[in-house]
């Protein structure tokens, strides 16, 4: 295989940091998660104690500085033992820029240092029960009054929503301008009016939590506005590039995971006298799955160096998203198939990673909407 040329010694380094951390502190308890529906915050406290939370973050607020291969480096990490349940990557790559690039100095001292070492646990809400991609379609509102906003209406689909401290909600601060009406507002989890609701029983990623979000007359003060009132909608898509780039990583990352179980117990497993690997069908299918996975690191990798000279587009962004997920569903349904009876049953990892595999081609943006996007470009 290629070597990759994109990490250094540093980066290989801290890989072996972010192994240990997720063989260590999370996979053991990765099944009790799953039954419970979340990841108790112990863990959370111990990713930030280990600097692995807000890597990308300045040093000023409790960051390293560190590129976002390091980020990379994590993700991959979780992808290859099956560690879904933390939603570390929203935490650190999604809400926390969002708070670095539009927040005020205020807001950022108040609240990345505590992100930082876990203590603080964030999320967006932007999905809405009757607007999902289409988030010009959001219907919750935040109205102006003096110096706080009203804030009225429910999100769906919340990645850390039950744990969530701090939650940046889209909505809508003039109801009557469509996009240019959109704003960012940070809602903190305690104020009166912002409940949440049930957490959301899934296919998959069963130990992240998904929840529901109420917000019925919250008061959140106009400083809590991250950025610029009516500008929302356009940070949201000078965002997304990066979000969906890490769903194609992840997609990679998770799909060369499971050719790498199923090389181990095709080798292992025996049928008619043999280790299932030694069946030329086996092989073959094997290197096709291996070839699919390798076409979409190059990919993948190439799309990474761009990210880090500021150059990713939306379009190529959503190629990566959309021919990514779409690879790691084919690459890990084959691997199923070829476990056998043992690829329907959950205490082997091909088998979750099968139910977690298909929320890939529809969040962050479905697969249909990726190619809509790149369609508008051609």
């Amino acid at each position: 295989m290629l070597k990759r040329k994109l990490f250094t010694a540093d980066h290989e380094q801290f890989r072996d940091t972010a192994r240990k951390f997720f063989e260590r502190e999370i996979m053991p308890h990765h099944e009790h998660w799953e039954e419970q529906g979340y990841v108790d915050r112990d863990a959370w406290l111990k990713a930030g104690a280990t600097g692995l939370l807000c890597m990308s973050m300045p040093p000023a607020y409790g960051g390293a500085g560190a590129d976002r291969l390091y980020s990379t480096v994590l993700i991959e990490e979780a992808a290859r033992v099956g560690a879904s349940g933390p939603g570390f990557s929203l935490h650190s790559e999604i809400v926390s820029p969002y708070l670095n690039r539009y927040g005020t100095e205020e807001q950022k001292q108040a609240w990345l240092p505590r992100m930082a070492r876990g203590e603080i646990i964030g999320a967006i809400a932007m999905t809405e029960p009757g607007a999902g991609s289409d988030l010009q379609s959001i219907r919750t509102t935040a109205i102006r009054e003096g110096d706080h906003y009203l804030l009225n209406g429910s999100k769906t689909y919340i990645t850390n929503g039950y744990n969530s401290d701090l939650v940046i909600v889209v909505a809508k601060t003039d109801p009557t301008k469509g996009a240019k009406g959109t704003s960012l507002l940070l809602v903190e989890a305690d104020r009166a009016g912002f409940s949440k609701g049930r957490r959301l029983k899934k296919l998959g990623l069963k130990a992240q939590d998904t929840s529901e979000l109420f917000f019925e007359n919250v008061r959140v003060p106009a400083a809590n506005l991250l950025g610029r009132e009516g500008e929302g909608f356009m940070y949201l898509m000078q965002e997304l590039p990066w979000e969906r780039l890490m769903i194609a990583l992840r997609a990679v990352a998770a799909a060369q995971a499971a050719v790498d179980w199923t090389l181990e117990f095709t080798r292992n497993r025996k049928a008619f006298g043999k280790p299932v690997f030694d069946f030329q069908t086996t092989r073959h299918k094997l290197a096709e799955c291996s070839t699919q996975v390798q076409v979409g690191r190059a990919f993948a990798d190439q799309c990474l160096e761009a990210v880090l000279t500021g150059e990713l587009d939306p379009a190529t962004a959503a190629m990566a998203k959309y021919w990514c997920t779409d690879m790691q569903c084919k690459v890990v349904d084959e691997c199923l198939q070829m476990h056998g009876g043992s690829g329907y049953m959950l205490e082997y990892p091909i088998t979750r990673a099968f139910a977690d595999a298909r929320v890939q081609r529809i969040y962050g943006g479905t697969n249909e909407i990726m190619k809509e996007v790149i369609g508008r470009t051609l």
